[in-house]
């Protein structure tokens, strides 16, 4: 009987250990289950059956932890829950594509680097050329780069 008890803990914590890693991320009940259950047939196993079957049974519970670790992490069913698609779409901002190199508009925040501009009826994120810009300075776009709006001051 102490068998049986020792090798439903082992395979108990092994299957918590598996759900922990792979569907419950973090510190959970499975993660706690796990550990509760191969401590405690370890346990069992050094009071129960003595010394030589409680280090038997710590090498079994760590071989079969790490070996069906490896198993699962080779196995295909990984392959389902894995993100397949790159995404490379970017948000459309329509208004950014009616600014052109050489329009002039007013910075709305300090650009620190990187802050807002007004541009007609239109404020869009813009980035200086490399001097800081105070808000409500008069501002000149001088190139567009990946989108990216480059200005410098008026």
């Amino acid at each position: 009987m102490d068998i049986f008890i020792i090798v439903s803990l082992l395979i108990a914590g092994v299957v918590l250990l598996l759900l922990e890693v792979f569907l419950f991320p973090g510190i959970s009940l499975a993660g706690i289950g796990a550990a509760a259950c191969l401590i405690y047939a370890n346990i069992h196993a050094f009071n129960e059956l003595g010394t030589w079957p409680g280090i038997i049974t710590l090498a079994a519970s760590v071989v079969c932890s790490v070996l069906v670790f490896i198993w699962f992490m080779r196995s295909k069913s990984l392959d389902r829950l894995a993100l397949k698609k790159d995404i490379d779409s970017t948000v459309k901002k329509p208004e950014a594509y009616t600014v052109k190199p050489g329009d002039t508009g007013i910075a709305l925040t300090r650009l620190a680097q990187i802050g807002n501009a007004q541009f007609g009826d239109y404020i869009i994120e813009v980035k200086t050329t490399g001097e800081f810009i105070d808000a409500k300075t008069p501002i000149v776009v001088e190139r567009i780069t990946d989108g990216i709006i480059m200005v410098s001051p008026q």
